[in-house]
C-alpha cells in the first residue's frame, strides 16, 4: 500500500475524509490486561522502554484489539532527559524521579547530544520492529517531549502541579534555563530524527505542559522551540508530517498554529470545535479532542460526544483522538463502541 493511502497520512496531508482516522493517546497502556500481563514480564517500566521486542508488542496490542489507523511509539518523555545523563527511575504510584539541574553548571555537566544515542538506541530498534510489522494500512507515529515540558520535569525532578520550580529558575536564572531549553531541543531534534530513519511516519510532540506558561513567556518557550523542531525536521525529511500539542495553550493556539509549522494541531477537551473548525482547521489538520472520562463512562453521552466532534469537525482534515490520553480506568469495551459511533 502507497504511503499516501494511509488515512493518517492523507488527513496529515489535509486531506479531508468521509470518516476521520481514529487513535487514542496512550491507546498501549493499563487499561488493557495484555499491556499488564507485558509490564509485568518486562520487570519494570523502564525495561518495558528499552526492550524492543516488548516495546512494540505493547504498540502492536491495541492494532489489533482495535483496529486503529495509527500506532504509537511505545517509549517515555523522559528517555530524552536519561540519555543528557540525567538519573531516572519511576516510583510505583509515585511517577518519574530524576536528578535535577538547577544552575548553569548542571545544565554544562549534561552529556553531549550526540551521546543520547547510546541510551535511547533500542527506541529506534522497537521503531524498526514496528515498520515491519504494522498491518499496511497503518500509520506508525514517533514522538517526543516538548521541550518546555521536558525541562520541567528535569529542573523539579518530578511532576509538579504547577510547575513552579521551573517557572522559578526561568525567572531567576534565564540564561541557564535558556541553556537547558536548548539542549532539549537539539537533542529531540536528533532523537526524532533516528526515529524517522528508523520508519516512523509522522511525528509528535508533547507539550503537555503548555498551558501553565504566562502569555510573556509562551511565545519563547513553547511556541519557538516546537517551531525550531519541525522546521529542522522538515528540512531534512520534506513531507515529513508533525502533529504538534500545547495541552492547554487556550488563547494561544491560533498564534500557535499559524506560527509553529506543524500539519497537526492536537486539542484538549476544553478546546470548543466549531472554533476549532473555524479559526484552526483552515490553516492545519486538527486532532482531537473527546474528554477521557468519557471513556470511562462510556453508554449514550460517550456516542452522543463523539459523533459531536466528528460533525463539528468533518469540514475539513481531522484526525479522531482524546483531549489527553486514555486513563488505567477505562473500560476497552468503550473504545469499541466510540469505533462504531465514529465508523458508523
Amino acid at each position: 500500500m502507497s504511503p499516501h493511502a494511509k488515512p493518517l497520512l492523507r488527513a496529515l496531508a489535509g486531506e479531508t475524509l468521509p470518516v476521520p482516522p481514529v487513535w487514542l493517546m496512550r491507546q498501549a497502556g493499563r487499561y488493557l490486561p495484555e499491556y499488564r500481563a507485558t509490564r509485568e514480564k518486562a520487570g519494570s517500566f523502564l525495561d518495558l522502554c528499552y526492550t524492543p521486542e516488548l516495546a512494540a508488542e505493547v504498540t502492536l496490542q491495541p492494532i489489533r484489539r482495535f483496529g486503529f489507523d495509527a500506532a504509537i511509539l511505545f517509549a517515555d518523555i523522559l528517555l530524552v532527559p536519561q540519555g543528557l545523563g540525567a538519573d531516572l527511575s519511576f516510583v510505583q504510584g509515585e511517577g518519574p524521579r530524576l536528578s535535577t539541574v538547577g544552575t548553569m553548571a548542571d545544565v554544562a555537566a549534561l552529556r553531549p547530544t550526540e551521546a543520547i544515542h547510546e541510551t535511547v538506541g533500542p527506541v529506534y530498534e522497537t521503531v524498526r520492529i514496528l515498520a515491519e510489522a504494522l498491518p499496511p494500512e497503518v500509520a506508525l507515529i514517533g514522538f517526543a517531549g516538548a521541550p518546555w515540558t521536558v525541562a520541567t520535569y528535569m529542573i523539579a525532578g518530578r511532576g509538579t502541579p504547577s510547575q513552579e520550580p521551573a517557572r522559578k529558575m526561568m525567572l531567576e536564572q534565564p540564561e541557564a534555563f535558556q541553556a537547558l531549553l536548548d539542549r532539549i531541543t537539539d537533542a529531540t531534534i536528533e532523537y526524532l530524527a533516528r526515529q524517522v530513519e528508523a520508519g516512523a511516519e509522522a511525528v509528535k510532540l508533547f507539550d503537555s505542559w503548555a498551558g501553565s506558561l504566562s502569555a510573556l513567556d509562551f511565545e519563547r518557550v513553547c511556541l519557538e522551540p516546537n517551531r525550531k523542531i519541525a522546521a529542522e525536521l522538515k528540512s531534512r525529511f520534506p513531507g515529513l508530517p508533525v502533529i504538534a500539542f500545547p495541552r492547554g495553550a487556550g488563547a494561544w493556539l491560533e498564534g500557535f498554529t499559524a506560527a509553529c509549522g506543524a500539519d497537526c494541531v492536537a486539542i484538549d477537551q476544553h478546546v470548543p470545535t466549531k472554533w476549532a473548525a473555524e479559526r484552526l482547521q483552515p490553516r492545519v489538520c486538527v486532532q482531537g479532542n473527546l474528554d477521557p472520562l468519557l471513556m470511562v463512562a462510556g453508554g449514550e453521552p460517550l456516542k452522543a460526544a463523539a459523533r459531536r466532534i466528528r460533525d463539528d469537525l468533518a469540514g475539513g482534515p481531522h484526525v479522531f483522538n482524546l483531549g489527553h490520553g486514555i486513563t488505567p480506568d477505562a473500560d476497552p469495551e468503550n473504545v469499541h463502541v466510540l469505533l462504531d459511533a465514529i465508523r458508523g
